[in-house]
């Protein structure tokens, strides 16, 4: 039997800007784009590896769309919907996309069960809907919004002001007797783990999930940029923010990482104040600092790239 050549196992060439098919997916799946986006009906035709990119709280809405189990947020809009009363929710009942109240508010939702591959899209299309609607109700999203309007187009460049719930009792806050509400409202609330987000920095969240506690922080600046600042930190001992506490990784979701850090029981989010407030000073130092990294530096880098889980 002839030998197989040698050449046809090996990676074919790409144009600058292509992925090869045995090539890591660019959406942070951590599978070959053969099997992720470059699956025929395998994945979302259209990827946006920062969909939120340019929000003023970018990080806030990763945070509330993939760590944090209850929370609103009002969401001022812009332009001929700056009236209109819009608020920001991590979850609503049913994983609804929106609500029109009896009021006329809308209630958008960030955790949803659909993924057209551009969440800032998906949720343009979701509020205009909702917009446009007249009669109270859920709206829905069960086809890709295409060519559209994005959540950057239709907000106001405002921060949000984010309320961390302790459960969903928001769910029926505006209305007087919910019956019917009770059985998943209860069934909600029994997955919630305490959760807190901390006034010294933006987008630093604290919870407690029963056997331990955790810091997760979501952070703006350009991955490779921040691996670097924190691996400065890390081989300098300067990531430790309360005795007990370690660094133990990230996760990569929207195109930002955020770092977690396990903490001792009975830590709470108040102790975490004053440390995350003095990292997050030291953090600036580092991301300012243009030397090349040490072995040292390298060698906690390499650590810290190998200790990353993407969520999407």
């Amino acid at each position: 039997m002839a030998k197989r050549s040698r050449t046809q196992s090996r990676p074919q060439p790409t144009a600058p800007g292509e992925v090869g098919p045995r090539q890591p997916c660019p959406c942070g799946s951590g599978r070959r784009y053969k099997a992720c986006h470059g699956a025929p009906g395998g994945a979302p035709a259209v990827f946006v590896g920062r969909p939120f990119e340019g929000l003023p709280s970018e990080c806030d809405l990763v945070a509330l769309r993939e760590l944090v189990p209850a929370a609103t947020a009002p969401l001022p809009l812009g332009g001929a919907h700056a009236d209109r009363d819009v608020t920001l929710c991590t979850l609503l009942p049913m994983a609804a996309p929106a609500m029109v109240r009896e009021s006329g508010a809308v209630w958008l939702a960030l955790q949803v069960q659909h993924n057209f591959g551009d969440p800032a899209r998906d949720l343009g299309a979701v509020l205009e809907a909702a917009l446009a609607q007249d009669e109270p109700g859920i709206v829905g999203l069960t086809a890709a919004p295409g060519e559209g309007t994005r959540l950057q187009d239709l907000v106001a460049a405002e921060s949000l002001d984010v309320t961390v719930h302790e459960g969903f009792e928001f769910w029926v806050a505006d209305v007087p007797d919910a019956p019917d509400m009770m059985g998943a409202l209860e069934q909600a609330n029994a997955s919630v783990n305490p959760t807190e987000r901390l006034t010294s920095v933006a987008a630093a969240y604290w919870t407690d999930v029963g056997t331990k506690e955790h810091l997760r922080w979501v952070m703006p600046e350009p991955e490779g940029d921040l691996l670097d600042a924190l691996a400065r930190l890390h081989a300098a001992g300067q990531d430790v923010l309360v005795p007990d506490s370690r660094f133990v990784g990230m996760f990569r979701a929207h195109g930002l990482l955020a770092p977690v850090w396990d903490l001792p029981l009975g830590t709470g989010a108040e102790a975490l104040e004053e440390p995350a407030d003095r990292f997050a000073a030291a953090l600036a130092e580092a991301l300012a600092d243009d030397s090349d990294l040490t072995q040292a530096q390298r060698s906690a880098r390499n650590g810290l790239a190998n200790r990353q889980v993407t969520i999407r």
